[in-house]
């Protein structure tokens, strides 16, 4: 029927085919360095969006403790009494 040694030898497209996938291989090996490395310095990156979210949370801490305050130590005057009246 068949061969043992006939499914082992590679037709000459098959060899050509696979060099020029090395030589591409090589080629693009340092394109896809240099992707990976912008990939990985735009993901530990701190963005615009999250330093803006720290200053709004920080803002909106100030904001509640003034609010706070305010609202504990100021005092009601009522109308009616005279200065030097308690």
């Amino acid at each position: 029927m068949g061969r043992k040694d006939a499914s082992t030898v590679k037709l000459p497209v098959d060899q050509y085919r696979k060099q020029i996938g090395k030589q591409d291989y090589k080629k693009t090996k340092p394109i896809l360095r240099a992707t990976k490395l912008k990939a990985e310095a735009k993901k530990t990156a701190i963005g615009i969006k999250e330093v803006g979210l720290v200053l709004a949370a920080i803002l909106a801490l100030l904001l509640a403790f003034y609010a706070f305050f305010y609202l504990r130590l100021s005092t009601d005057v009522d109308p009616d009494l005279k200065p030097d009246e308690d």
